[in-house]
């Protein structure tokens, strides 16, 4: 009987980087959107205690 490999060759395309490109940026953009907001509730918080 013939044994599987266990080691297989993965080929990683240029394109699967472009993805991940642009999920990388949106990922950035909701990031510095939650951490804006978070700062201008927190500075209206400070501004009316």
């Amino acid at each position: 009987m013939e044994k599987p490999e266990l080691r297989q060759k993965s080929e990683t395309k240029l394109d699967d980087f472009k993805s991940l490109k642009g999920t990388f940026t949106s990922v950035l953009f909701l990031g510095g959107f939650l951490v804006l907001t978070w700062l201008g509730v927190f500075l209206l918080f400070l501004n009316r205690f």
